[in-house]
């Protein structure tokens, strides 16, 4: 009997315990996601992963191991056949939405970090009603699929060569499209290792050298540790945070070229 009490008071406790129905909740999402994906462990263990990027150098590593990915796992023959990727839905479009430059002061400048809602493109399906917009934002309550299929998707980040606008990616649209398409051509499983003769424009302006560039740009993230960028940042990070190395470094010094680091 008195076991029997000490039960009742347990799980009595586990009823108004936030802690332990969260971890029971964790649990069972685990478990099934985990047989959905064939997989063990932890469910966040191996899915979910954040390196950060540093500097220019390794947000375009970043950039351009994303929108090749389709071409070098042979889906699809150019980037513009892709899906799901950026560049494919920045070449469908006229060139002028995808660049912050063609619109002059239409944007805020640097000092300014408003986002670029004038590259939004206009939604005749999205609700107009305040009431309903204002809804989905700010009440607990979940929301109707209509609702939420009918909002408006966020836009590209817009190129911007000229770096004066907060919100723009600081490379010019053209020599992004110089580099991918190179670097496509590169890697395609049909004409893979065939290095270009001349060196993209935007590989040039950042000092990095094509042959180094293309060897480590597709194991990238496994390369790397928590963050990914050129020896001088990867070195800064590092005292930064008071430790003695970060995984990588040799990666960067191959890749982005060690002169860099001398720089610094």
């Amino acid at each position: 009997m008195a076991r029997a009490e000490e039960y009742a008071d347990e799980y009595r406790g586990r009823l108004h315990d936030l802690s332990w129905f969260m971890r029971v909740l964790n649990e069972s999402i685990a478990r099934r996601a985990n047989a959905e994906d064939k997989v063990r462990g932890r469910f966040w263990e191996g899915r979910f992963k954040s390196q950060a990027l540093l500097d220019e150098q390794a947000l375009l590593a970043a950039m351009s191991y994303v929108d090749l990915n389709p071409v070098r796992a042979g889906v699809c023959e150019g980037l513009e056949d892709s899906t799901h990727t950026s560049i494919a839905r920045r070449l469908s479009q006229p060139q002028e939405e995808t660049t912050a430059t063609q619109v002059g002061d239409a944007l805020p400048e640097r000092e300014d970090d408003r986002p670029p809602l004038l590259l939004q493109k206009t939604n005749t399906d999205a609700p107009t009603d305040p009431a309903i917009i204002s809804g989905v934002f700010n009440s607990e309550v979940l929301r109707e699929e209509r609702v939420l299929r009918s909002l408006q998707p966020a836009p590209l980040m817009p190129f911007d060569g000229t770096g004066r606008f907060e919100a723009g990616i600081p490379f010019s649209w053209p020599d992004y499209v110089e580099l991918t398409q190179t670097l496509g051509r590169c890697v395609h499983p049909t004409k893979r290792g065939r290095i270009p003769e001349g060196t993209p424009k935007l590989l040039q302006r950042l000092g990095i050298g094509t042959e180094a560039f293309i060897a480590h740009a597709f194991d990238l993230f496994h390369s790397f540790g928590s963050a990914i960028g050129a020896p001088a940042s990867l070195v800064d990070l590092a005292a930064r945070r008071q430790c003695q190395y970060l995984r990588g470094i040799r990666t960067a010094r191959d890749m982005f070229g060690q002169d860099l680091l001398a720089a610094s």
